[in-house]
């Protein structure tokens, strides 16, 4: 039993020492392959530290093109910026009084801001207005803070009153190219619009051969914008005019535009029958007016002006006709004293004024001075005009030791001509019609005419101002006027001054009727809303689309809108005869709020007409196209000279809602969305009575291929009665009815 236990260890000792060799081997095996990973593992160290080299050097890159793009993005935003400077935050805080803030300003293609200084790395700024196709710029003129005076800009949105800013400028110039540069934003969002307009038109056909109401704005109403700092009635677009001269202003200036047509030309001719050359004197031309009266009232002088060229721009002579300090005593003769009596808006102020005539050595007459309405615009063509009126006022006693002058219509109108060896020149006319009043007028014929010869050869001081001078032509500083103070009187005049007080005259002639100016220059400004490619030849115009079926006077207490909808009206008896009917609805705004409504019908629109277009088409194609002609062939020659014949695209002068429906399309005109159209009325409304105004109405043709332009229709407003107008009876009528 040991020698069996015995040999059992045995073969268990062999089988261990087996086991061993092989545990042996497999140490070895192991050995080979921990050397192998040792190997393997030196050489990824390797690649890691070559590795991190590379990701080094990617980061160095990395950091280099970061700081290239941040470079890139500060030009690119820089060179975004289309027109950028200091300008002057103009406003007006709650307690009344204004400021003014030099702000930085940055126009971009769609954004106008404006920053406390200018603009470094991601600065915010004060204030943004998005800039769109619904935009407009608004000139409110000069305003005056402590002395100082600014020409004001206001950029607004039409469709949100909220949405405005007031920069201004030191001086003219630059305002009008802060003003150009936006309008040229606003025009180029208009471009932009075509394409979805013409998509828009699209729509609109198939909805109309559908039988289903097209789109239209007849049930946006957009109020008009009130002044940040005054109570405007509303602001029109990109207007360079104000609110218009006060209807006690002749508006003498006027004349019709040229290139229109061949009856602008004769009308032109037609305006220079009243003047006649009487002399040339100091190398200026004088003209006198021609009447049809052969005799005259002693009081009553005749209407001079003095016409010349100037070496200067039309701003910088605009800039020193305006001033009312010392520089004035360098070009005017005549100039002894002015002050300003009253800012009435920013194209309209009251002034103070002493003449120097110096008739006689001696002390012969007495002095005389002035008190008048001075009101100012700038054209289309870069003409300004100065009219200036005399006008009562409460703050402008007459002077002791002073005879008080009228002036019965006068000012300047300052004209851009072509430059001649480089040298900008303008011409300069100059009108005076002045009563001098007291004795020396009627008897001592020549008083009168030397002292108006004296005033007119103010334009002979203003070229001899700019050609003795090879600096640029523009007045660097700022017209300063000094507040009117009241001459001291006699405590018996102040005692009755205060137990009878006067308001004298009241302003709200001046307030509202300095909103009046010429409707017919509101559509100046949108001549580059579209790009012509072409010369458009002139061709004589086509015979009248529709037909005038009725006309309506009416009147309410409230603004009428969409008065097709009046029961048995004339726009639902065509329907109901299967005609269509084209509705222009002018309201008149005021007390009594009135509505000249014009029913033009036919039996059919003409497919792919241009009236088919403009009833079908979206509000933007309708205020491009939608023109108005007037003319006076009977009223004073205040009314036909302040009106003329020019015509007007109505859909950007004034807002115009288009209301459209199966059978008729209705246009209401909101005169009183414009404070310069509402302005004809406080001239007009006033002799209507004597009046006889000619309408006509037509669709602009922008094209060869839409020439012949046609007239819609014309009509004749004769002798018209406010008393007559009928009580519209709206209230009664459904707030909408298709028929």
């Amino acid at each position: 039993m040991n020698r069996e236990f015995g040999s059992r260890r045995k073969g268990e000792g062999e089988m261990n020492r087996e086991f061993g060799s092989r545990r042996k081997e497999e140490g070895d095996v192991n050995r080979d392959l921990g050397s192998r990973r040792k190997a393997e593992g030196d050489m990824n160290r390797d690649l890691g530290s070559r590795r991190k080299a590379e990701g080094d050097m990617n980061r160095d890159m990395g950091s280099r093109i970061k700081g290239e793009g941040d470079m890139m993005k500060r030009k690119k935003e820089k060179a975004k910026a289309i027109y950028e400077g200091w300008m002057v935050r103009y406003g007006r805080r709650k307690i009344g009084k204004s400021y003014l803030h030099m702000r930085y300003f940055v126009l971009e293609p769609r954004l106008l801001a404006y920053y406390k200084r200018k603009p470094q790395d991601n600065m915010v700024p004060l204030k943004t207005l998005v800039i769109d196709a619904n935009c407009r710029v608004e000139d409110r003129g000069l305003k005056t803070h402590h002395g100082h005076m600014v020409y004001v800009l206001c950029v607004y949105n039409k469709k949100d009153k909220y949405h405005q800013l007031t920069m201004a400028a030191f001086n003219i110039q630059e305002a009008l190219m802060w003003k150009e540069k936006i309008e040229l934003v606003i025009d180029q969002q208009h471009d932009s619009l075509s394409a979805s307009g013409n998509k828009a038109l699209a729509s609109c056909e198939s909805g109309v051969d559908s039988g289903k109401n097209a789109f239209s704005s007849d049930q946006e109403s957009v109020n008009s914008l009130e002044d940040e700092d005054e109570g405007n009635r509303g602001l029109a677009r990109r207007m360079t005019r104000g609110n218009g001269p006060s209807d006690s202003i002749v508006d003498w200036i006027h004349e019709p535009d040229l290139g229109h047509s061949n009856q602008n030309i004769i009308q032109q001719v037609f305006s220079r029958k009243h003047w006649r050359l009487i002399r040339c004197q100091n190398g200026l031309r004088i003209f006198e007016e021609l009447l049809e009266v052969d005799y005259l009232p002693r009081s009553f002088s005749r209407a001079m002006k003095a016409v010349g060229v100037v070496d200067a721009t039309c701003e910088a002579i605009f800039e020193l006709v305006m001033s009312m300090d010392g520089t004035r005593f360098e070009w005017d003769c005549t100039f002894q004293y002015g002050s300003l009596v009253e800012e009435v808006d920013g194209h309209t102020a009251i002034l103070y004024h002493r003449l120097q005539l110096d008739w006689f050595p001696i002390r012969f007459v007495w002095p005389r001075d002035l008190c008048y309405v001075r009101y100012w615009r700038r054209n289309d063509d870069g003409s300004y005009v100065v009219l200036l009126q005399s006008r009562e006022h409460a703050n402008c006693d007459r002077q002791p030791g002073f005879v008080r002058a009228q002036i019965e219509s006068g000012g300047f109108k300052i004209s851009p001509l072509k430059s001649r060896n480089g040298r900008s020149r303008s011409q300069v006319q100059h009108l005076m019609q002045i009563d001098l009043k007291g004795w020396g007028v009627g008897y001592i014929p020549s008083f009168q005419q030397h002292c108006l010869l004296r005033m007119l050869s103010s334009v002979a001081g203003l070229r001899e101002f700019f050609s003795q001078t090879d600096q640029i032509h523009t007045v660097p500083r700022i017209p300063v006027m000094v507040n009117m103070t009241r001459s001291s009187s006699s405590k018996k005049d102040q005692k009755s001054q205060e137990i009878n007080v006067h308001p004298g005259p009241s302003l709200d002639p001046i307030l509202a009727g300095s909103r009046q100016s010429i409707l017919l220059d509101e559509d100046s400004d949108d001549d580059d809303d579209y790009q012509i490619p072409e010369a458009i030849p002139e061709i004589p115009a086509g015979k009248h689309l529709m037909e005038l079926a009725a006309v309506d006077w009416l009147k309410d207490t409230k603004r009428m809108d969409n008065v097709a909808r009046r029961v048995g009206c004339v726009a639902q008896v065509a329907s109901e005869k299967g005609l269509f009917s084209l509705i222009i609805n002018l309201q008149i705004p005021g007390s009594t709020n009135y509505s000249m409504v014009f029913y033009f019908v036919m039996k059919q629109l003409v497919p792919e007409s241009l009236l088919q277009r403009f009833v079908d088409g979206d509000d933007e194609f309708r205020n491009s196209r939608f023109k108005l002609i007037p003319s006076v062939p009977k009223g004073s020659w205040i009314v036909r000279q302040s009106i003329g014949s020019s015509p007007c695209l109505l859909g950007k002068a004034v807002d115009c809602t288009y209301i459209r429906r199966p059978k008729y399309l209705e246009i209401d005109v909101d005169i009183g969305s414009s404070t310069v159209a509402n302005g004809v009325l406080g001239l007009v409304l006033g002799v209507v009575t004597s009046l006889v105004v000619d309408m006509a109405f037509l669709i602009q043709a922008n094209t060869s291929e839409e020439l012949p332009e046609q007239l819609i229709g014309a009509v004749r407003v004769s002798h018209l009665e406010l008393s007559s107008a009928m009580i519209s009876g709206l209230d009664n009528s459904p707030d909408d009815s298709i028929h």
